[in-house]
């Protein structure tokens, strides 16, 4: 265990690191058929394509952006324990789950 955090700080930065990164990922995934190749700088519709096992392809679109908003507030919840000091980590959170690209 690490000087500079308790056990139940390194326990909420893991649940945090887990939940923001799985919204990236359903985020990404709706991107990919929300988006134009201009608009991402990448080629959209790419998981479309080769038929990837996505989340819109699996849940659909709106239930995607459910799931990617209450993992977002999820990884708010987690930061709690850090009374306003993760003010970076928060703003990570919301720029993720706000992000067109």
């Amino acid at each position: 265990m690490s000087a500079n955090c308790s056990a139940a700080q390194l326990k909420a930065l893991t649940e945090f690191g887990y939940n923001v990164g799985l919204a990236f990922q359903v985020i990404d995934d709706i991107l990919d058929v929300t988006q134009t190749s201009e608009q991402l700088g990448k080629t959209a519709g790419k998981d479309v394509a080769v038929q990837k096992a996505t989340y819109p392809a699996i849940v659909g679109l709106e239930k995607s952006r459910q799931i990617a908003a209450q993992l977002t507030a999820k990884a708010f919840a987690a930061l709690k324990i850090f009374k306003g000091k993760a003010i970076a980590l928060e703003a990570l959170a919301e720029f993720l789950l706000k992000r067109e690209k």
